[in-house]
């Protein structure tokens, strides 16, 4: 070694000083005068422990349980292998009709079942978790754990296995409640997720990759996570692994405050994201199934979107909030109720749309058969509407596709368009009076997204009621303001905001 070149030291050396309430940070050295000033960071005059979870799983552990699955599945006939066969059946023809293909995505749920005919046969399925809510057995637990399963096995913290059988399940929120016949059992308390916060200590108790039992801790990273349509996930780093699914998440005081369902990955395994179900949303599902085995929802008719910054300042809406309509189911409660494509619906039942997906979620929790009011925001001004609410189908409403147009058109106007009067027939499939017909686009309105084919229903909180009315609120138009014009196509409408070029 050369010793003859010597370094600077580069390591930074903190230097504590007890009972002073600071830290003095000595910086790396740079060649500086030795009375260099220092930087201080502030610390408080206590240091806080970590807190102790054993305490937490003593108490929660043993009302956790293990779920095995299994299902049927038609055992392969021993002529061969065929084209028409999946990879897998090709594993099973050369290690045996019990071999398990591994997982292409990480969960053991994913694994194909053999093809072919013959005798049905009992194959593992997959691993799970769940919790106990009462004494006499009810278990809740994903929806995903137990779908298609044709076996339950129920195994207690302490060995003891019982067989369950499915009370209800609800797909939309992947939630189910299933129930072993035992009495006595070690049950959770139900928790508060309204009152997480970010930053909070959480457990997550389960079998991932079917390790009983098994503790993980963490923090919550974020709340009212929106990646389902009726749920708003609570993400953590709590770790979670398959097999974690429909485990508890649990508070420092010992209470459920969600079931852990997802995790955001894309290796299959734990990438530092878990998403959970609140209880709170979990807790309704799990009440209606415990009395009728079903969940029911409500539901108005209306296809919504997410109101941007610059469409709120176009129409005068005070903030950005709500959810916009883009379409409105004809004869649907929204239609019966008098909602129009374009409207921003704010508030539904007294509570505010902060977000366009906050209202499926309110409407459905919403009892079918209701009435509720709706505020919504239209032309420059609310309005409440009351709307009787239906219950929520099964299978989706069709869309129309539009006429050709026929008439002849004008020139480009200050938006770029070119516009014509819009065929009766159009107007009256599409439930339209007025409105203009887009014929040519270009300039601002076609940096905008507006197509040939579109018809303009509305400009600046204004309704068009021909060609000659269009012109001249353009006409009128500020430069450099965007105007925000309510544009259909085909079943969609959309505030769209064009600013005009002189």
């Amino acid at each position: 070694m050369n010793n003859k070149v010597k370094k600077p030291l580069q390591t930074a050396i903190v230097a504590a000083m007890i009972g002073l309430g600071s830290a003095t940070v000595l910086l790396p050295y740079t060649g500086m005068a030795q009375n260099a000033p220092t930087a201080t960071v502030p610390t408080s005059n206590a240091v806080a422990a970590l807190p102790d979870f054993t305490p937490i799983v003593a108490a929660t552990e043993n009302a956790v349980v293990n779920i095995r699955t299994m299902e049927k599945v038609s055992a392969r006939p021993a002529q061969g292998f065929g084209p028409g066969d999946s990879p897998d059946d090709l594993f099973r023809f050369f290690f045996g009709p019990d071999f398990v293909p591994p997982s292409r995505d990480g969960d053991p749920r994913s694994q194909r079942a053999p093809r072919g005919g013959g005798e049905e046969r009992s194959v593992p399925r997959g691993v799970g978790s769940g919790f106990i809510i009462s004494k006499d057995g009810y278990i809740m637990t994903n929806n995903h754990v137990v779908d298609g399963a044709s076996k339950i096995t129920v195994t207690m913290n302490d060995g003891r296995e019982y067989q369950a059988k499915v009370i209800g399940t609800d797909k939309r929120t992947d939630i189910a409640l299933i129930k072993i016949q035992a009495e006595n059992l070690p049950v959770l308390k139900i928790g508060d997720s309204n009152t997480l916060k970010k930053g909070q200590w959480v457990l997550a108790i389960g079998s991932p990759f079917g390790l009983d039992s098994t503790v993980t801790s963490g923090i919550v990273s974020a709340i009212n996570r929106d990646t389902g349509e009726y749920l708003p996930f609570i993400q953590t780093d709590v770790a979670v692994n398959p097999g974690n699914s429909g485990g508890p998440l649990i508070n420092l005081a010992g209470e459920v405050v969600g079931i852990n369902s997802q995790i955001i990955s894309q290796s299959g395994g734990f990438m530092g994201i878990s998403l959970s179900i609140p209880i709170d949303e979990a807790m309704r599902v799990v009440d209606q199934l415990k009395s009728t085995g079903k969940v029911t929802r409500g539901r108005i008719g209306v296809q919504i979107g997410e109101v941007s910054e610059e469409v709120a300042k176009a129409i005068g809406l005070p903030k950005a909030a709500g959810a916009l309509v883009s379409n409105v189911e004809q004869g649907g409660p929204a239609d019966k109720a008098g909602v129009q494509a374009g409207d921003v619906i704010t508030k539904f039942n007294g509570a505010d749309v902060k977000k366009w997906s906050d209202l499926p979620r309110l409407v459905g929790q919403t009892k079918p058969d209701s009435n509720s009011p709706l505020e919504v925001w239209r032309r420059g001004k609310y309005e409440t509407l009351d709307v009787k609410i239906a219950e929520i189908p099964n299978a989706a409403s069709d869309t129309a596709n539009s006429d050709e147009p026929q008439e002849q058109a004008g020139s480009a106007d200050r938006l770029g368009l070119t516009v014509e009067a819009v065929p009766s027939s159009l107007q009256s499939r599409m439930r339209i009076k007025g409105g203009v017909l887009v014929k040519d686009v270009k300039g601002a309105a076609l940096e905008a997204s507006i197509q040939p084919g579109d018809v303009i229903l509305a400009l600046n909180n204004q309704d068009v009621k021909d060609v000659q009315h269009f012109r001249e609120i353009v006409g009128k138009l500020a430069k450099g303001k965007a105007a925000a014009l309510l544009v259909r196509r085909d079943n969609l409408t959309q505030w769209v905001p064009v600013t005009p070029a002189k």
